[in-house]
């Protein structure tokens, strides 16, 4: 199971904000090249999101569905991959003195990506969410995410 945490200068307001926002999710979710409307008000329980993942040439059709949405301290989402498999990414908002800790705890749920769940595996996540936090970090408070910064563009 990878868990992973950072902390962040703004207070948690701030970073639900960003958290729910379906038109931020791709500046902050690894892997995520575009996103379509969400589904749903967004994000509540039972509001997915559609979008396109991709790494290199290859892409993906996912999308992912709100399981539990606790304002302003709990989201758990279940993201689908197609035929790769789901995943439970939960993320916790925990204030801490003048900011907000951030913990993300993602583990495969079903398909090729819960059968092939292995340690080796857990670091390519912990990784994987290092970047997912430092990015978000950078969009709740810079309203920057890298990509933006690499490509020179404003948010």
């Amino acid at each position: 199971m990878a868990v992973r945490h950072v902390w962040v200068n703004r207070e948690p307001g701030r970073v639900w904000g960003v958290l729910a926002d379906a038109d931020q999710y791709q500046k902050w979710v690894v892997g995520t090249r575009s996103t379509h409307e969400a589904e749903g008000d967004w994000p509540g329980v039972g509001a997915s999101l559609r979008y396109e993942i991709g790494m290199g040439p290859l892409t993906v059709q996912g999308h992912t569905v709100v399981r539990v949405c606790e304002p302003p301290d709990r989201l758990e989402l279940e993201a689908s991959a197609g035929r790769l498999g789901t995943a439970r990414i939960a993320v916790r908002l925990t204030p801490w003195g003048e900011g907000t800790l951030i913990t993300m705890d993602e583990h495969p749920l079903r398909g090729t990506v819960a059968r092939l769940h292995t340690a080796p595996v857990d670091v390519a996540l912990q990784l994987r969410h290092r970047l997912m936090l430092t990015r978000l970090r950078n969009v709740v408070e810079g309203g920057r995410s890298p990509a933006d910064k690499e490509a020179g563009e404003h948010v």
